[in-house]
C-alpha cells in the first residue's frame, strides 16, 4: 500500500471542520478527495460501494438519519448518489449544534436537487480539491513561497528542470496514482481518466446520455483553445466545421454544463481593475481544464509531441501553472483571475487576496526574450492602474518553466520557475 502523500487540502479541511458542522469536498474523480478525507474521518460510508449502494440509496429516501450515525467526523463518500442526504446532514448539524460532524465528498454536482433543499449556508463549508500541484507531488522544491511574495521578500532558488521534464509533467498531470511510478504508467493515468470520463462519467450526472464522439470533439476543440478567450460560439463553429452533424447552441451549453459539474473544465474569470485610461477590458473567461493532462489527452499528444510544438506546449504549460496557482492562492485566501484588454495588454494570472492585495503574473516557457517580454507586459499593466483608487500590485512575476534560478530583476520583477513555487 502506497504511503499517503500529504496534501495542501489537509490543512484546509482541518480548518473548515473547526468552524463548521460539515464540509463538502468537491473536485474531479481520482484527485484524492476520499483518500484525504479518510486521514481525518473516524467513520466512513461509501455510497458507491457495489454490494450496498442500492440499499444505501433506498435508506437515504426512507430514513437518512440512520446513515449519519457513526463516530465523527463521519465521511459520506460520493454523497451525490443520494442528493437528499444534503438536507439530512444540514438538519443533523442543526440538531447536534456542534462543529466537525460530517465530511461529504463528491466528484460531481447533482444536476437536480429537491426544491426543498437548503443551501447549507452557515452549516456546510465548501472546499474545492484539485489534482496535485508540483509542490505536493515533489516536483517543486517550494523554495519560493507565494505568500512571501506578497510580503516583498527577497527570493533565491536553483532550478534544474529541463524542457523535457516539463513536457512530461504537463502530460502526466497531478493524478495521485501517477506519482512515484514508471513514466509509461504515469502517463497512462490521464488517458484512462479521459476514456472513463467521455464514455461513462459525463452521462451519469443528469441521467442524460451524452454521445462520446461529440464529447471528444468538444474536448478536442477546448484543448485547442486552452489559454485563450475563445467565445463559446467560436468553439461551436469549430465543432460543426466540415461535419454533417450539427452541434446546436443548447447542446453545446448542456455538454459544457456537465463538464463543469464533473470538474473537467474550469475557466478563469476576468479581472476588472481601476485603470487611468478608458481601455475596454475583455470580459470573456479564459479556457482551461482542471488539469493540463486532460488537454493533452483530449488532442492525443504526449511529451515528445509537445517538444515538437512549443507553441501548444506553452498554452498547456500555462494551464499547469494556473492549476498550481489556484491551489496556492486558496491557501492564502486568494483567487486567480486573468486580464486582457482591447489594446492587447494582458496578464495570464492575477492572484487577488481577500484583503485587497494582488499580484500580477505572466506565464512563459522560458528564454531571455520571452521573460523580457513578460516583464514589459507586467510593467505596462502596473503603470496603467489608477493607484488613487486601488493599491499598487504587491508583486510582478514571470512564472517560467526552465529558468536556472529564481531571482528578482533590477526592475523589481520576480522570475520564478514553476519547479520552485509553493504556497
Amino acid at each position: 500500500m502506497k504511503k499517503y502523500i500529504k496534501r495542501i487540502a489537509d490543512k484546509k479541511l482541518a480548518m473548515h471542520l473547526e468552524s463548521k458542522g460539515a464540509v463538502l469536498i468537491e473536485g474531479p474523480k481520482w484527485c484524492g478527495k476520499t483518500t484525504t478525507a479518510n486521514q481525518i474521518a473516524k467513520s466512513v460510508m461509501e455510497m458507491d460501494r457495489p454490494e450496498l449502494s442500492n440499499q444505501y440509496q433506498q435508506m437515504a429516501n426512507l430514513n437518512p438519519s440512520l446513515l449519519l450515525e457513526g463516530d465523527i467526523p463521519r465521511l459520506i463518500d460520493e454523497w451525490q448518489l443520494a442528493p437528499n442526504l444534503w438536507n439530512a446532514v444540514r438538519y443533523e448539524v442543526d440538531k447536534r449544534d456542534d462543529f466537525g460532524q460530517f465530511i461529504l465528498t463528491g466528484s460531481a454536482v447533482p444536476a437536480k436537487m429537491d426544491e426543498s433543499s437548503h443551501t447549507g449556508t452557515g452549516r456546510i463549508a465548501r472546499m474545492k480539491m484539485r489534482t496535485m500541484t508540483l509542490f505536493e507531488s515533489g516536483d517543486s522544491s517550494g523554495d519560493v513561497s507565494l505568500r512571501e511574495l506578497f510580503m516583498d521578500h527577497d527570493i533565491s532558488a536553483v532550478n534544474n528542470d529541463t524542457i523535457d521534464k516539463i513536457a512530461f509533467l504537463i502530460c502526466r498531470g497531478g493524478w495521485p496514482k501517477s506519482i512515484g511510478v514508471k513514466e509509461r504508467v504515469a502517463l497512462r493515468q490521464a488517458i484512462d481518466y479521459y476514456d472513463a470520463m467521455v464514455n461513462v462519467d459525463i452521462s451519469r450526472v443528469d441521467d442524460s446520455k451524452k454521445d462520446p464522439h461529440r464529447t471528444k470533439r468538444l474536448l478536442h476543440s477546448y484543448a485547442r483553445n486552452v489559454g485563450t478567450q475563445a467565445s463559446l460560439e467560436s468553439i461551436r463553429s469549430d465543432l460543426i466545421a466540415n461535419e454533417a452533424e450539427t452541434f446546436s447552441q443548447d447542446t453545446l451549453y448542456s455538454y459544457l454544463d456537465v463538464l463543469r459539474r464533473i470538474h473537467v473544465i474550469e475557466d478563469s474569470p476576468a479581472w476588472n481593475p481601476n485603470l487611468r485610461s478608458k481601455t475596454a477590458i475583455r470580459t470573456t473567461d479564459t479556457r482551461y481544464f482542471t488539469d493540463s493532462s486532460i488537454a493533452a489527452a483530449s488532442i492525443g499528444v504526449g511529451p515528445k509531441d509537445l517538444l515538437n510544438d512549443l507553441n501548444t506546449m506553452g498554452f498547456f504549460f500555462e494551464n499547469l501553472c494556473i492549476r498550481d496557482l489556484r491551489v496556492y492562492a486558496e491557501m492564502i485566501d486568494g483567487e486567480v483571475y486573468h486580464y486582457r484588454d482591447k489594446s492587447g495588454l494582458e496578464c495570464d494570472a492575477v492572484v487577488h487576496l481577500r484583503n485587497g492585495s494582488y499580484g500580477l503574473i505572466e506565464v512563459k516557457l522560458g528564454g531571455d526574450d520571452l521573460i523580457e517580454e513578460g516583464a514589459r507586459s507586467l510593467q505596462s499593466l502596473a503603470d496603467s492602474i489608477d493607484t488613487s483608487k486601488m493599491p499598487e500590485p504587491s508583486f510582478l512575476m514571470v512564472l517560467t518553466a526552465i529558468a536556472p534560478f529564481a531571482y528578482r530583476r533590477s526592475d523589481g520583477v520576480y522570475v520564478v520557475p514553476i519547479g520552485s513555487l509553493s504556497p
